[in-house]
């Protein structure tokens, strides 16, 4: 049994991962912004016990030490870095970026992954699989970029993609490792109704791949079918 801590565990591919960890007999510790308003999560966790909500704001790093410190005597298997933000806007593009906007998306989706591996370094070196997982996006990869825009978007990725594999070689010292995991294009509030996957199969084969992980993999930025991608 692993214990595996989820961010923006309240819906979407966030509320599976729970789903599916709690269903496999592992303990779950959903994190979301506003647990009072998480019915779903909430209905969950009478069905599943192991299901332990707490609230957290990412971009908040005060609560990210504040969880930490409350948590300061658990052991944590998997620090699953689930929630992020799409903050691009039609006629928002260049030439009328919202920076304030892209500001607040980059503390969300680069920052905030990268304070919660230092939160909680202590807790992974205590489990056993040791893993920092980072749901990122093809759309930060250079390589596959032929079609522009998404300004916002793209260099949270980007940049949350580089931390990372920085992070996974500080780290190998240690022997915690770090996997970056491209979800697909998934039918969720973020994807869109026009996703070519639907959230079971997308959470699926990312468990897949993070069960599957070996520290020779660390740093790998993968599909959720385990293939590799383009930086």
């Amino acid at each position: 049994m692993q214990t595996v801590l989820i961010t923006g565990a309240n819906r979407g591919l966030g509320l599976e991962f729970c789903r599916q960890y709690a269903a496999a007999g592992h303990q779950v510790i959903a994190a979301c912004r506003h647990p009072n308003k998480a019915e779903q999560l909430a209905e969950l966790a009478k069905q599943y016990p192991q299901i332990q909500i707490e609230a957290l704001e990412v971009a908040d790093f005060n609560q990210i030490d504040a969880l930490a410190a409350k948590l300061a005597d658990r052991k944590i298997d998997v620090l699953l870095n689930n929630a992020g933000v799409y903050a691009d806007k039609p006629g928002r593009g260049f030439g009328h970026i919202d920076h304030q906007a892209w500001t607040a998306s980059l503390a969300v989706n680069v920052m905030a992954p990268l304070k919660l591996a230092e939160a909680f370094l202590p807790h992974l070196k205590r489990g056993d699989k040791r893993l920092i997982v980072a749901l990122s996006s093809l759309m930060g990869s250079m390589t596959d970029n032929t079609s522009g825009g998404s300004i916002l978007y793209r260099s949270g990725k980007a940049g949350l993609n580089a931390a990372l594999k920085s992070l996974s070689i500080d780290l190998r010292p240690t022997s915690v490792g770090v996997l970056i995991l491209h979800p697909g294009w998934v039918r969720t509030d973020m994807g869109g109704p026009n996703g070519l996957i639907d959230v079971e199969e997308s959470v699926s084969g990312m468990r897949r791949v993070i069960d599957n992980f070996s520290l020779a993999d660390t740093g790998r930025f993968v599909k959720y079918d385990g293939s590799a991608l383009p930086w």
